[in-house]
């Protein structure tokens, strides 16, 4: 049977409760095993490692961000070391070209294999190589041409819908047009989103937004579609609830007025399980 793990990103505990009160790490993590997840997701150390373990917080997930291939192998190495088996991947800029950005994938993708027992996913992002679907999907032909082997995209679909401007009838039929890509995928990032917004508000006035309430249709078919796969009945998809914090400035995913990200995050999770029991 197809199972979820559900991980909590520690970016979204960034400045929780109050930028000058921020919470220790170990009580993040505390609170992230009392919230339910299964994980964490982050820049890895050996102190999350230490802590992951104390808590009972049994998937680590690393994360790594470059455009330089010569610190590909370091970088991984570092995750892994700190208890990492996924990783997940933000590679190169917005304009990097999807031939280079394809051979910059196979060098990461080789470089992982020859470490060994870590799984590397190309995350969707913008300011990145895969900031459209028209590019992460040229980089996934070139990938499959270049080794006859499907590329592993950790899909954040926030930032297609926003490329596409699209609405909750069609999240589905524009956002799940490459359905054996989504089937190879191993970590899933649910942002809330819709066409206007890269994240909207899970909660307002301790009730689900209208907003999250459209997403969670379009995670159903999200799931629905991961699990229809053969070879994933026995596999683990990787899902984080992932909602940005504010930023001074302006700078952040979250915005003034709309609740904090930690609160949403876990609210968040146990919708997302929710979802995957419906996705039958």
């Amino acid at each position: 049977m197809s199972k979820i793990s559900h991980i909590a990103n520690l970016w979204s505990l960034v400045g929780h409760p109050t930028p000058k009160q921020q919470w220790s790490l170990e009580r993040k993590l505390k609170a992230v095993a009392a919230a339910g997840f299964d994980g964490i997701t982050t820049a890895l150390t050996s102190e999350h490692r230490r802590l992951a373990e104390k808590f009972g917080l049994k998937d680590l997930l690393g994360f790594v961000s470059s455009s330089n291939p010569d610190d590909f192998p370091r970088l991984l190495q570092a995750q892994k070391d700190a208890g990492a088996v996924q990783i997940n991947v933000q590679m190169d800029d917005h304009d990097t070209p999807p031939a280079l950005a394809a051979k910059h994938w196979i060098k990461l993708v080789r470089d992982a294999e020859k470490i060994g027992g870590i799984v590397v996913s190309l995350e969707v992002h913008r300011d990145c190589c895969t900031e459209t679907p028209e590019k992460t999907y040229e980089i996934a032909e070139r990938f499959q041409k270049a080794t006859g082997r499907l590329i592993k995209i950790n899909f954040d679909f926030s930032h297609f819908s926003v490329v596409k401007h699209l609405g909750p009838g069609n999240y589905a039929a524009r956002l799940l047009d490459h359905p054996e890509i989504v089937q190879n995928s191993d970590q899933s990032h649910c942002r809330p989103f819709n066409g206007h917004h890269c994240q909207v508000a899970v909660t307002h006035k301790g009730k689900l937004t209208d907003e999250v309430k459209g997403y969670l249709d379009f995670t159903v078919a999200l799931f629905k579609c991961w699990k229809s796969a053969p070879q994933n009945q026995d596999r683990t998809l990787y899902v984080c609830p992932e909602m940005g914090p504010y930023h001074a400035g302006g700078a952040g995913y979250n915005i003034t007025g709309l609740a904090p990200a930690w609160p949403d995050a876990a609210i968040l999770r146990v919708e997302l399980d929710k979802a995957w029991k419906r996705a039958k």
